[in-house]
C-alpha cells in the first residue's frame, strides 16, 4: 500500500489518465447496456413488419415527412406514455419504434414493455441504422385518404 500512494504522488497525470479511461468505459458500457434493449436489426424489422407489426417513428413531424420507413406511423414520443390505450390493438403483435439514434427507441420500448406489450422492440441505431444499410426511406406525410403529400 506504501508503494501505491508513493507512486501515486510520483505519478498524478498517469493515475489521472487512467482513473479518465476508467469512467469513460463505464460510461461506455452503461450507454450500450441502455441502447441495447429489446434492440432488432433494420432486417428483423422488416421481417416484424411483414408479420403484420407496427412501426412508429419517434421523430418530429417534420423529420418524419422528410423520410420515414415505409408505412411507419408519425407518433410523437410523448404519446408513449399513453400508448396503452391508443395501440390496444397491437398488444400481443410486434411493435417497433425507433428514432433518429437509437437512444430514444430504446427507451421507449422499455416503457412500452412496462406497458404489457409482449413484442416491443426498437430498431438498433435508429434511422441512421436503417439509411447506413442503404435501404428506402418513404417521403412525405400520409393522408387519411392513404395519399402521400409530397
Amino acid at each position: 500500500m506504501q508503494n501505491l500512494a508513493q507512486y501515486v504522488t510520483e505519478h498524478p497525470w498517469l493515475v489521472a489518465m487512467a482513473v479518465v479511461a476508467a469512467l469513460l468505459v463505464i460510461v461506455f458500457e452503461i450507454r450500450a447496456r441502455r441502447d441495447a434493449f429489446a434492440a432488432i436489426s433494420p432486417q428483423d424489422l422488416i421481417r416484424l413488419q411483414n408479420q403484420g407489426g407496427i412501426v412508429l417513428d419517434l421523430r418530429s413531424s417534420t423529420d418524419y415527412a422528410a423520410g420515414h420507413i415505409g408505412s411507419a406511423r408519425d407518433f410523437d414520443s410523448a404519446q408513449i406514455l399513453t400508448a396503452n390505450e391508443t395501440l390496444r390493438k397491437y398488444k400481443e403483435k410486434p411493435v417497433i419504434v425507433y428514432c433518429e439514434s437509437g437512444s430514444t427507441g430504446a427507451s421507449a420500448a422499455r416503457v412500452l414493455s412496462g406497458q404489457g406489450f409482449k413484442q416491443a422492440y426498437n430498431l438498433r441505431g435508429g434511422l441512421a441504422a436503417w439509411r447506413a444499410d442503404n435501404l428506402p426511406l418513404t417521403l412525405g406525410v400520409e393522408t387519411a385518404a392513404g395519399k402521400g403529400k409530397r
